[in-house]
């Protein structure tokens, strides 16, 4: 079973609402996946995502209200296959706690490739209510292309 983790600064936005997401396609579609999520900053430790994340998720059918932030610790390099930050900055974070190459090779951006965004996912915490609906398409999309399946 592979293991996955996503990673943001905090937590609350960005890496809950794509572990709510794949954890939403793995119910779905019955895939063999184990998901997490982690933040770079120990900011918002035991706290539930974003009021406007789980909103924004709940009115399209994904449930985010029982995840809790956590920090991203050198021991999830053990526990993971492969660890996706969402954005430079968290990228170049998590590679700093990595002491060897294999753990270095587990890690890449999220939208890696993708020719939107320089391959990051837009930090919507002070943004509006497009920015938060805008990065859940942009997420969405991205794990239905991480789980190999085309949904909406």
């Amino acid at each position: 079973m592979q293991k996955i983790l996503f990673v943001c600064l905090g937590n609350i936005c960005r890496s809950p609402l794509a572990e709510g997401i794949m954890l939403h396609l793995k119910s779905k579609h019955n895939l063999q996946l184990e998901i997490d999520s982690a933040g770079t900053a120990n900011y918002h430790v035991g706290e539930a995502p974003d009021r406007r994340t789980i909103a924004n998720a709940k009115k399209k059918g994904v449930d985010l209200s029982s995840l809790r932030a956590r920090q991203f610790s050198a021991i999830d390099f053990e526990n993971f296959d492969k660890i996706y930050a969402m954005d430079k900055n968290n990228f170049k974070n998590i590679l700093a706690l990595a002491k060897k190459e294999s753990h270095k090779n587990k890690v890449s951006l999220f939208l890696s490739g993708e020719p939107s965004y320089e391959d990051e996912v837009p930090d919507p915490y002070y943004g509006t209510e497009s920015d938060f609906e805008n990065v859940f398409w942009l997420v969405y999309e991205k794990c239905e292309q991480l789980a190999g399946i085309k949904e909406l």
